[in-house]
């Protein structure tokens, strides 16, 4: 069934209910609903009970289960950091060592850095950047909020841009199902390898992060961000200056991560589970800080686990946003809101125009579902077969999904990495998305230009 433009409605309304409430939870149950109610006939009841049903249902997806398992755990992870004083003892650690490090600068250049060298996996990278660099930002006077659009702005654009992980995995298996069906021809590693000089918005956003770092740009809400108050030995605990309580189990956690990726690729890093790699990930780092904390002396048995079910419950409210960000999307994708966006696209369209096309319909479908990877499965075969028919160089249209869907899931509300870069730096999510948001237009406005440019420069 067609629902036309009742199915750009939806996911928009979901917004809209965001930016004015402020409540994420209230707003997606909201689009949710809404959209439950067009696709039963507009039946009232018929949708609440499938509001519920919905509910249920998801957990029988294992990815969902583990990735929301994954983020109960991770809120256990850094409440263990925090009680054990691995977080104390490495800032007083960093400000021995080093002065340059200990300021301003050196705590966002902390943040970015960490953000560049781990690219396993968005969601780590955020974690990681976030709970190392938060005290030194809050030491220093930086903002959490401008903490977590560095942790944001790192993740996906520097995972797309070396897709050693399971962006690469999912990228690489769309463009062999394209080529497979013969909708375009080539080796399918040579073209993902040959479209990542032309993913133009991860490559902007990553440099205009690094100008705002050194030239301490603030735009827009960013202004008006406060410092959090930098409380350190909350616990009073004796602090020595170490990296090793903090580092190591961070260092398990993303070393667990290609481990897992091997092993359930059987062999094949590539081939492997993304949400089984990060979900038991978790767990040996959990069983590591166990051991480490416990027989180091560092905590008592009674004092971990008091702190990991504190964690737990202390992440609730993101696993709930999580959730339902999950849930809209499956009902977005019910209402054919892509295929729609599509079937706009179609028509006497410039062969020079498809890239930008391509890259702002990406960008609208990520903003409205909140996720990057949904938008890559349902965007790429599309874009391909109308890259493929317009003669359109196929690299070229492979980044501007890619772009498009990093940009569009950046800038979104209810994306997982946003949600996730605002736990990870302690922000509040609404502050997060409206002071990330005017950084991420530049980088999209910028993007746009390039792909247009480009696709006349490959002419």
């Amino acid at each position: 069934m067609e629902y036309g433009i009742i199915s750009i409605a939806i996911p928009l309304l979901t917004i809209f209910l965001a930016i004015i409430t402020k409540d994420v939870i209230v707003s997606l149950i909201g689009g949710i609903f809404a959209g439950l109610l067009v696709l039963n006939g507009y039946n009232p009841l018929t949708a609440f009970v499938a509001l519920f049903d919905g509910i249920i249902s998801l957990f029988s997806e294992g990815w969902i289960a583990k990735t929301l398992l994954f983020a109960l755990m991770i809120g256990a992870i850094i409440k263990l950091l925090n009680l054990s004083g691995a977080v104390e003892s490495f800032v007083l650690y960093l400000s021995q060592k080093s002065k340059k490090i200990d300021s301003p600068r050196g705590a966002m250049l902390l943040a970015y850095v960490i953000g560049i060298v781990i690219f396993i996996e968005s969601s780590i990278t955020s974690l990681v950047a976030g709970t190392v660099a938060k005290p030194l930002c809050d030491k220093n006077g930086v903002s959490r909020a401008k903490l977590a659009y560095i942790c944001d702005s790192t993740s996906a654009p520097v995972c797309s841009l070396i897709p050693l992980n399971g962006w690469g995995a999912l990228l690489l298996g769309l463009i062999v199902s394209a080529v497979d069906t013969k909708v375009i021809s080539g080796d399918p590693v040579s073209l993902l390898i040959a479209s990542i000089p032309y993913n133009f918005y991860a490559i902007f956003t990553l440099i205009i992060v690094l100008l705002v770092i050194y030239f301490k740009i603030d735009i827009g809400p960013m202004k008006q961000s406060s410092p959090h108050p930098y409380h350190p030995n909350q616990l009073n605990i004796e602090a020595k200056p170490t990296p090793y309580p903090m580092l190591l189990p961070l260092i398990v956690m993303v070393l667990a991560v290609p481990a897992g990726l091997y092993l359930t690729g059987k062999g094949d890093i590539f081939k492997g589970s993304g949400s089984t790699s990060v979900y038991y990930g978790v767990i040996v780092t959990l069983f590591f800080m166990y051991f480490y904390y416990v027989f180091g002396k560092f905590m008592s048995h009674k004092a971990y686990f008091k702190g990991f079910y504190e964690g737990l419950g202390e992440m609730i409210p993101v696993v709930m946003i999580l959730l339902f960000a999950l849930f809209i999307g499956k009902v977005i994708g019910d209402l054919g809101t892509a295929n729609y966006l599509a079937h706009l696209l179609s028509g006497n369209i410039s062969p020079l125009m498809i890239p930008l096309l391509v890259f702002l319909v990406a960008s609208i479908t990520a903003f409205s579902t909140g996720t990057s990877w949904g938008t890559f499965s349902i965007m790429m075969p599309i874009g391909l077969a109308l890259g493929a028919t317009m003669g359109v160089d196929i690299p070229l249209v492979i980044a501007a999904v890619i772009s498009g869907g990093i940009f569009g899931d950046h800038a979104s509300p209810i994306s997982d990495t946003t949600i996730i870069s605002s736990m990870a730096a302690g922000c509040d999510h609404v502050e997060h998305v409206r002071t990330k948001l005017p950084y991420a237009l530049i980088g999209g406005v910028l993007a746009a230009l390039a792909f247009l440019i480009t696709a006349v420069l490959t002419r």
